[in-house]
């Protein structure tokens, strides 16, 4: 089987090397590059598994290349795992705005770090059996094993925790479920959710997938379900 080819972006020659180092030595293949600039074109030529993408880079900075890459076709399916030094809750609400899949702050466990790039390629490359049947709910298809939503038969782009945070929602209309449900649906009880990144997800969500998007309502003090017509 292939490696799984990870790009990563980080222009600290000692976090490369230790990334580098920690990823390779679990089976991965690597690029290493140091600008948003770099980033964009490896991303293009060779089209990586997975991106981790620092925020604070010289020149084109980690949001806009995020921004960049998940605004073109060939791109935009690459979960992105950001890695931010400054660890506030800003930064990480914008990253997650514009499409990355998950954080790290700095100075992180590499052990960590391999955990979760391997949990988010997981997720990425999952279909266990009871995912292959396509959910409908009006104009909306939910293709569960070719991770494809469509509305009037319209393709509609979603990082991969948005498609599973909708999977979750869609496969049980009328359920209600809370933040911490949905974000361990989609990311693994790991992960350190707060109720402002769900919130962000389900914006992301309602706008892309516009009049459908209705359709997941905000239950006050609880969190969110797909209203079951």
């Amino acid at each position: 089987m292939a490696q799984e080819h990870v790009l990563v972006v980080d222009d600290e020659e000692d976090i490369q090397e230790l990334v580098r180092y920690n990823l390779v030595r679990n089976g991965f293949d690597v690029t290493v590059v140091g600008t948003g600039e770099e980033a964009l074109e490896s991303a293009r030529a060779k089209v990586p598994d997975l991106i981790l993408l620092d925020l604070m880079l010289p020149g084109i900075d980690g949001l806009e290349v995020c921004t960049v890459l998940k605004h073109e076709q060939k791109t935009a399916h690459i979960p992105i795992v950001m890695l931010t030094a400054r660890g506030e809750e800003s930064d990480v609400v914008a990253g997650l705005e514009l499409g990355a899949d998950d954080y790290i702050t700095k100075p992180f466990s590499p052990r960590v770090l391999v955990a979760r790039v391997k949990a988010v390629l997981r997720r990425k490359a999952e279909a266990s059996p009871d995912r292959t049947a396509v959910i409908k709910r009006g104009d909306l298809f939910v293709h569960p094993g070719r991770h494809e939503v469509t509305v009037k038969g319209k393709s509609i782009q979603l990082t991969s925790t948005e498609f599973e945070i909708l999977y979750h929602l869609a496969r049980r209309p009328g359920w209600v479920f809370t933040r911490h449900q949905l974000i361990d649906a989609a990311r693994g009880e790991e992960y350190p959710v707060t109720d402002r990144s769900v919130d962000v997800h389900i914006v992301s969500l309602r706008r892309k997938l516009g009049a459908v998007g209705k359709l997941i309502e905000t239950v006050r003090g609880v969190g969110y379900r797909f209203r079951e017509k």
